[in-house]
């Protein structure tokens, strides 16, 4: 049953209408914005520097503009994307239509368009026909929800609709049983993929609905198989919450972890396309040097990976992969806690505070203060208040100084006159000089004392945080006494010497990281603001440790964390289970969903994919792919290396040919890419751009790419390069990349190898 033609008629004239309306406001803002705009230069000259009231408004009211202005600019082609019909109860059943903005018509007092993140588009979203409901700021508002409608939009204009319940396919999506499958969804997917990720505000499903729509202040962990739009669905969360809790919610206090640079280019738009400006967006590596403002080179955790890939020494391989996972343990948290402990004791070995032989505060009290009265504080903060406290308390000391100048010097006095050796006038010469010196002892005392104070904690420095770090590993004694025999020796001793190699570099280990910028906030405190609300993607690829810091740094324990165990490459150190996530991290407080469904590949891709995903033995769901049918990967048996070329330019104009354009060679290391793009530039048809470790930004039309570099990003064709059978092993790493890499692809998918192909694909 279609759409009525009358309908279809209605819906293109309402869309015409709400776009010359748009363009009225658009215009009228846009005079708005420039009188602002001249107003506030204006009083900037004439207020000349200095506090103004109409300034200030005027600033507020350009701020408030310049938002509009932004909504409507984006609204132009696009009003809205959907309409919902919906009866309050005891009131007429009214139409809703659904946009990334809410737009209002002042003049009319009306809501022409309800924003997405709207207590009201939740029925959109989750609503079930007949009787629905929402929860709104006044409470449960209960009805009738009549229609779900979705319109396609190209090129200003609509181009289909669908109404959800006529336009569904019911499809075999699991061994399960029977699944809808949105036709508006699979027609969406179909397309070719931008340059970075977009917006799905039009496509958000149901299950990713409800993970955006989560209560804040408590983690959610989300195990989304590849494709499943987990990385889309946490920072749409963003932008909900921001909508949602506006007062509390400042864009500048949000923090996005995201695995490289690159992936950060690649997620740029997302935000800015939904009206949110900036979140901070840091690799876990930036994050922790700029909280502990330190220079230098670090060695990344993919430049790192990258030397175990290309490894041939597996002795070497064990101690790299196990001095990681000993670092980013919170084992290796707890042996730090306790030499915080040590450090603390030592530090505390100070003299008493002494001013013209007297003591002022005794070594006695700042060992209470620091020790017990003042523990549940940063090293660096009890400093600090305990010289307040001392300078709160300084005129009752000098008072008590004071106080006992008087007595011992009345003590000298009656000694002289108790001397008969001395005359009368001797002794009154004595005595006026002894008074002189009292005197003159209790003038200077005031300013003696502050002195002894000041010079008592500058000489009681904060520790030097890499230097005590480093101390714990070079003072072997000190470390096996702290450590419990925990760490075997010979390790503890590649530790060290690791260590102490890179200091000489000048270099920091990226595993280094989480265990010092540790000591930097139990020795200084959080020197920023608590984040409100952090989101930490690819986590399975964090240490427990790495994600007990950043929950450290984060308000109420407000994170969405998204990861796959299927794409744990830092296996040998990342998270294993999310269960002991919430247990050891979380202390059993914190939700975990799943999301299975993938929405990024065909059938025939997600298949394959699969097939090694089996193989990891985690006991995943496999991810279950929406019902869009496309070619089979090409498996290609490259008779010789001369072939190689020839083959990946006819892949080129392959996927050309059908209208698709990003390709991506993945190969399992940099050096094989190095190696490849050499050659594909001097004998390839094509321009080719090699990402390498640091790739910040990049264009996705032709690339090669090492496949751990690959981790959330999607290409519309991919080519898996030298998948053989000595190239991707039956080991827990090569399993993960090789699934990692498989996943890539929306549309084709090409597997190039020479000798054996890879077992792990049989």
């Amino acid at each position: 049953m279609a759409i009525e033609k009358n309908e279809t008629i209605k819906e293109r004239y309402k869309f015409s209408k709400t776009k010359e309306w748009i363009d009225e406001e658009f215009i009228k803002l846009e005079n708005k914005f420039n009188h602002y705009e001249e107003k506030i230069s204006s009083l900037k000259k004439s207020s000349g520097g200095t506090y103004s009231d109409d300034l200030l408004l005027a600033q507020k009211v350009f701020e408030f503009v310049t938002k509009n202005l932004h909504k409507y600019k984006e609204a132009k082609e696009q009003p809205y994307f959907a309409r919902i019909d919906f009866r309050e109860k005891r009131r007429e059943a009214e139409s809703f239509y659904i946009g990334k903005f809410g737009l209002n018509d002042e003049e009319q007092s009306e809501e022409v368009v309800i924003d997405w993140r709207a207590p009201l588009a939740n029925l959109y979203y989750s609503g079930t026909f007949g009787q629905s409901y929402y929860n709104s700021p006044a409470g449960i508002v209960e009805g009738e929800l009549s229609l779900k409608r979705k319109f396609l939009v190209k090129d200003g204009n609509i181009a289909e609709m669908f109404d959800e319940g006529i336009n569904e396919l019911i499809v075999k999506t699991s061994a399960e049983g029977d699944g809808l499958v949105d036709e508006f969804l699979k027609v969406t997917l179909e397309q070719s993929m931008s340059k970075k990720l977009k917006d799905v505000v039009a496509t958000i499903q149901k299950e990713q609905n409800e993970i955006i729509r989560a209560y804040k202040n408590k983690p959610i962990i989300i195990q989304g198989s590849a494709g499943s739009g987990k990385t889309t669905v946490a920072l749409h969360r963003l932008a909900y919450l921001i909508y949602t809790y506006s007062n509390e919610e400042k864009n500048g206090n949000i923090l996005v972890v995201a695995p490289n640079k690159l992936f950060l280019d690649y997620i740029s738009d997302v935000l800015p396309n939904l009206g949110v400006y900036n979140v901070k967006q840091n690799t876990y590596e930036e994050l922790c040097v700029e909280i502990m403002k330190v220079k230098g080179k670090i060695i990344t955790k993919d430049e790192k990976l990258s030397q175990i890939i290309e490894c041939e020494d597996s002795n070497k391989i064990k101690y790299i992969t196990s001095s990681s996972k000993v670092k980013g343990s919170l084992v290796f948290k707890s042996i730090l806690d306790r030499y915080i402990k040590y450090l603390e004791a030592k530090d505390t070995e100070v003299e008493d505070i002494e001013v013209e032989g007297y003591i002022l505060f005794t070594s006695k009290e700042v060992k209470r203060l620091y020790i017990r009265d003042l523990a549940h504080l940063p090293a660096k903060k009890r400093k600090d208040e305990i010289k307040k406290y001392f300078e709160s308390k300084m005129k009752y000391k000098i008072s008590d100084l004071e106080e006992l100048i008087d007595k011992d010097y009345g003590l000298k006095i009656r000694d002289i006159k108790s001397n008969n050796s001395f005359s009368e006038e001797k002794k009154r010469e004595i005595i006026i000089n002894i008074y002189d010196e009292r005197d003159e002892k209790k003038k200077s005392l005031k300013s003696h004392s502050t002195k002894a104070l000041k010079e008592f904690f500058t000489n009681w420095k904060s520790l030097d945080l890499y230097k005590s770090y480093s101390d714990l590993f070079n003072d072997e004694n000190v470390f096996k006494d702290i450590a419990k025999d925990i760490i075997p020796d010979k390790l503890y001793q590649y530790m060290r010497e690791e260590l102490n190699h890179n200091h000489e570099k000048k270099v920091i280990d990226s595993d280094d990281l989480t265990p010092l910028t540790y000591l930097k906030l139990k020795f200084e405190g959080n020197t920023v603001d608590k984040f409100m609300h952090i989101v930490v993607d690819e986590a399975q690829d964090y240490s427990y440790f790495q994600m007990y810091l950043l929950n450290e740094i984060s308000q109420n324990n407000s994170m969405t964390i998204v990861g796959d165990l299927g794409q744990g490459i830092y296996n040998y150190k990342g998270i294993g289970s999310w269960n002991k996530l919430i247990e050891s991290v979380f202390r059993e407080d914190g939700t975990y969903i799943s999301l299975s469904q993938s929405y990024r590949s065909t059938v025939e891709i997600i298949n394959l994919a699969n097939k090694v995903l089996e193989k990891q033995k985690l006991h995943l769901t496999p991810a279950i792919p929406v019902l869009r049918h496309g070619d089979n990967p090409k498996i290609i048996k490259v008779p010789s290396k001369d072939h190689e070329v020839s083959i990946i330019d006819s892949i080129i104009q392959e996927v050309h040919e059908k209208k698709k354009h990003s390709v991506a060679v993945i190969c399992k290391n940099y050096s094989q890419c190095k190696e490849l793009y050499k050659v594909l530039s001097k004998k390839s048809s094509y321009s080719w751009i090699l990402v390498n470790n640091s790739e910040k930004n990049i264009n996705m039309e032709r690339l090669i790419i090492p496949s751990y570099m690959t981790k959330g990003l999607e290409f519309d064709a991919t080519i898996i390069y030298e998948c053989e059978e000595e190239n991707y092993n039956d080991n827990d790493l090569d399993k993960r990349l090789l699934y990692v890499a498989l996943t890539r692809a929306l549309h084709l998918e090409y597997i190039m190898y020479s000798n054996s192909l890879t077992k792990l694909l049989e």
